[in-house]
């Protein structure tokens, strides 16, 4: 198992969502999937993974999926796209 923060996008909605799992491929089957209503992706079947960062501890990809959040911001979503080293600065901030 991997501690993986991840971003998803959808075209449709032209909406991001920020998540944090310890098994990847099951939670992407869980987004994915349209059995369950409530959850946030199931507005959209478009979702594309577009970022992901591999963490050394649970502790760390939280600490991270909760800093991309709090940012609330379309641009620095771009940037972590755009730039790679923002993805290594992270890990080494929440260490």
């Amino acid at each position: 198992m991997s501690n993986t923060v991840y971003i998803l996008y959808s075209k449709k909605l032209d909406k991001h969502y920020i998540g944090f799992t310890e098994n990847l491929d099951v939670r992407l089957d869980f987004h994915l999937s349209d059995s369950q209503s409530r959850k946030f992706t199931y507005k959209s079947d478009d979702w594309e993974l577009i970022f992901t960062i591999e963490c050394e501890t649970k502790h760390q990809g939280l600490s991270i999926e909760k800093h991309i959040k709090s940012m609330k911001s379309r641009i620095y979503i771009q940037n972590l796209l755009k730039y790679p080293e923002m993805k290594f600065k992270l890990l080494e901030k929440y260490k």
